[in-house]
């Protein structure tokens, strides 16, 4: 791999160390533009020639799906291999579905904490020694996806606001007794939508819950209940970026430190053309 010292590059096999998302298909749906933005890109773009930043976002997947399929995903530390420097994880928004008929994802609780555990500690995980992030799933606007289950063909939601959020807490609890830092985007999505919802009594039942009939601007965040709108992954990003890049946040520019090749006035030629800039061939 390319070895850093003291920011500059002594060119190996140049690996580009990597940042992982690692989810359901709220990560998957990162990588898509929308009203302009992409988080994805926005992280890539952050860490441009330090980090590749690859979409591990599995679509309908559980904890227990991600567990399965972990070793494949994931391989052991390796040399001239990648290395693994960040893992963010995000799951729970499919294992806290309610047992139906029409629905087979739901993982109980207590399974879905110790399947989240297994995963941030997984062999092949620990072995990168990567800066491990767990994430809250989002608020579920129950409301909107009522209805929308209900025309799909199930005779009741798939979902409930207040077993949903229960799974977010044990993303908190988790975090907690394993010393992972928590990116909370429930409490940030909650936090705009409640801002951005006139009248609206935090104290009553929370947006996007039955009991209080009222939508508020999650109607905005979450356009089908479930998934990210464009202005909730910007949320998600402010709330991602100041994680990432700590490394070379307060280094100058000029000094382009982590970058894994050197800038082009430092990068090596053929040795055919090595005359080519030599300035006293010129």
């Amino acid at each position: 791999m390319a070895v850093r010292s003291s920011g500059r590059i002594l060119l190996g096999s140049a690996s580009y160390p990597q940042l992982v998302l690692f989810g359901d298909s709220l990560i998957q749906g990162a990588v898509d533009t929308s009203d302009g933005f992409s988080f994805q890109a926005g992280l890539q773009s952050q860490c441009n020639r330090r980090l590749d930043v690859v979409n591990r976002g599995l679509s309908g997947y559980n904890t227990s799906n991600a567990l399965k399929a972990l070793p494949d995903i994931f391989p052991p530390p390796v040399s001239g291999g990648p290395k693994l420097e960040y893992l963010f994880v995000l799951f729970g928004a499919n294992d806290a579905c309610v047992p139906l008929p029409t629905n087979f994802q739901h993982v109980p609780l207590d399974k879905f904490k110790a399947n989240l555990t297994r995963i941030i500690t997984h062999p092949n995980i620990i072995a990168h020694k990567p800066k491990i992030f767990l994430i809250t799933p989002p608020p579920l606007d129950e409301i909107r996806l009522t209805a929308l289950d209900l025309a799909a063909g199930h005779h009741k939601a798939t979902r409930h606001a207040k077993i949903s959020s229960t799974y977010s807490d044990a993303v908190r609890q988790v975090a907690t007794e394993h010393g992972v830092t928590l990116v909370d985007l429930w409490k940030a999505l909650m936090d705009r939508a409640i801002e951005k919802t006139p009248g609206y009594d935090p104290k009553g039942p929370a947006l996007g819950d039955p009991e209080g009939g009222v939508r508020g601007h999650l109607e905005a965040l979450l356009p089908d209940g479930l998934h990210l709108s464009s202005e909730s992954y910007r949320i998600f990003y402010d709330i991602v970026r100041p994680h990432v890049g700590k490394e070379w946040a307060d280094k100058p520019d000029e000094e382009r430190f982590g970058w894994v090749l050197p800038e082009w006035r430092s990068a090596p030629w053929l040795d055919e053309d090595s005359h080519l800039c030599d300035p006293a061939q010129k």
